[in-house]
């Protein structure tokens, strides 16, 4: 007796499985063009659509934003191409440290340091040493392999970065405040204050990336790779200092208490513990072996920069002046330090409300080590904004909120910050700052 098993019968997805039509159908399939095949992704790949999608929309109309602005202003085209100028808009993604990483790219170290006759801020001819070799690395690599040019893979590298550290974020804080807030904190993350380095020839989106990724090995117990990870970053900034320190301090916990080494084994964190400062201890002593003096990195950052660690008091002289509406301090520039005065003021909220979602010690550490180092640091206060930038548990609260909004609010929401960002994230820090 026949029956509709012997007929064409087909899945959930309607595609032909038995009889003689499945049959023809499946040949006909194989037969068929590679590029008229649906492309399916992993199982493991479909989580980070949304995410990446709503990061990357947003960070394209943030972009647009900036080039209408830096269009109607026209000032770049006077500026120093090495000096937020350039012959077109997008050379201006390219200058201040842009400008030094394609040297490095280019050219290479040339380490030495050069003492100036001067009694002034600075006494420290710069030197391009000043800019670790990973990112500059990266750019160099991609122009060979694809002969876009320097500027074009500087752009490319950080672009892909930033995918790869939204989905990191994403990932750290879907596993903390469910899969909703880990997409809008990607999409926070794109319109961050200080955002606009994340799409320009900087280094912030393959540190953010690594970071993101180190805490989430971590959290996962995945030691080993948390270990290599955070040994990478150690060559791309000299911050990495206190992503390798969350990991060694919550490497150091879990060894300490007994249901943790049980649970975890003892080989992993200390084999993260051992392994993650390589990078960064390396780097700094090839400088000192390099110029002839062990501290010559802090040297150059501290004479050729004015960048030191001074425990807050930059901080608190920007803040008094700030307070009363002067600007007797260095490295003034009014409207990037206002935006940057904003941030600051709200930091406290941000941490109280970050340690409300009881986050793992390694992303407690994380961010408070990099507001620490950032806030006791003299460096161009206006920069502020970039500088937290890899602070990215910070969004973890906030994105728990915003996730209760329904569909339309967070699309108002999102589209506003978007156009916002425009001018804030990316034309305040280039255009009328030192990025």
């Amino acid at each position: 007796m026949d029956t509709a098993a012997d007929d064409t019968v087909t899945d959930a997805s309607g595609d032909a499985q038995d009889g003689p039509t499945g049959r023809r159908s499946a040949k006909w399939a194989a037969r068929r063009p590679a590029w008229t095949r649906r492309v399916t992704l992993p199982p493991a790949a479909r989580p980070y659509l949304a995410p990446l999608a709503l990061y990357g929309v947003t960070k394209l109309v943030g972009l647009l934003v900036f080039a209408k602005l830096l269009e109607y202003a026209g000032d770049y085209q006077e500026k120093n191409p090495r000096f937020g100028g350039g012959a077109h808009w997008w050379d201006v993604l390219a200058t201040w440290d842009g400008w030094w990483y394609l040297q490095v790219a280019e050219h290479g170290y040339h380490p030495a340091l050069v003492r100036l006759d001067s009694e002034g801020l600075f006494t420290v001819q710069q030197n391009s040493v000043a800019f670790f070799p990973l990112y500059p690395s990266l750019i160099r690599m991609v122009s060979d392999l694809t002969g876009l040019g320097l500027y074009g893979s500087g752009i490319l590298v950080s672009v892909l970065s930033s995918f790869v550290a939204a989905a990191g974020i994403y990932a750290v804080v879907s596993l903390l405040a469910g899969a909703r807030a880990g997409i809008i904190a990607a999409g926070l993350w794109a319109v961050a204050p200080g955002a606009g380095v994340e799409w320009a020839v900087y280094s912030e989106s393959v540190f953010v990336a690594l970071a993101a990724w180190t805490c989430y090995c971590v959290m996962t117990r995945r030691w080993v790779t948390a270990g290599l990870l955070a040994f990478v970053a150690g060559f791309n900034r000299p911050t990495s200092a206190v992503l390798i320190g969350a990991v060694g301090l919550a490497a150091l916990v879990t060894l300490a208490r007994p249901s943790t080494r049980r649970e975890h084994g003892v080989r992993g964190p200390v084999y993260a513990m051992v392994v993650a400062p390589l990078g960064l201890l390396s780097y700094v002593a090839w400088v000192g072996y390099s110029t002839g003096e062990a501290t010559a990195y802090f040297t150059l950052q501290r004479e050729g920069w004015a960048h030191f660690f001074d425990y807050g008091a930059y901080t608190f002289d920007v803040l008094r002046n700030l307070a009363i509406g002067r600007n007797d301090y260095v490295f003034a520039f009014s409207t990037p330090d206002l935006l940057s005065l904003q941030l600051v003021l709200a930091l406290p909220f941000l941490i109280a409300l970050m340690l409300r979602k009881r986050p793992p010690l390694v992303l407690v550490a994380y961010t408070l080590a990099t507001i620490v180092t950032v806030l006791g640091t003299q460096q161009m206060f206006g920069n502020t904004m970039r500088y937290l930038l890899p602070a990215f548990p910070l969004l973890l609260a906030p994105a728990a909120a915003l996730s209760r909004l329904r569909t339309p609010s967070l699309v108002v929401f999102f589209s506003t910050a978007a156009l916002a960002s425009g001018w804030y994230a990316h034309y305040v820090i280039f255009e009328l700052g030192v990025p």
